[in-house]
């Protein structure tokens, strides 16, 4: 198994556990939406109505929430990825030099 392998493997893991974690979080919070509705005693249709308003609004709060936070886990995972690839590098008697554009290249 080489390293870009598990590299590779590891944030395409953390991709789909954080969509799956935002689909469950989300899942669940319009449950206990609809729940709270439902007890507030009010007339069913009205309640229906304004659980599906605060639901929809809500399921869109949680949905880029949990974009933004993604988007945050992804970059912290990559500059780790960056950091351990230069200590192995390093390690390894090879430099590696990060260009203008951002890439590694092996000299």
């Amino acid at each position: 198994m080489s390293q870009d392998n598990f590299s590779g493997g590891f944030v395409l893991g953390a991709i789909v556990g954080g969509v799956v974690g935002g689909i469950i979080g989300a899942t669940l919070t319009s449950q206990r939406l609809m729940e709270e509705a439902g007890e507030e005693g009010a007339k069913p249709e009205l309640a229906d109505a304004k659980a599906k308003r605060r639901m929809r609004g809500s399921a869109e709060q949680n949905i880029e929430l949990a974009r933004r936070s993604l988007e945050d886990k992804i970059a912290q995972l990559n500059d780790a990825i960056d950091d351990v690839r230069q200590q192995l590098g390093n390690v390894n008697g090879r430099a590696v030099e990060q260009d203008r554009e951002g890439s590694l290249r092996e000299d």
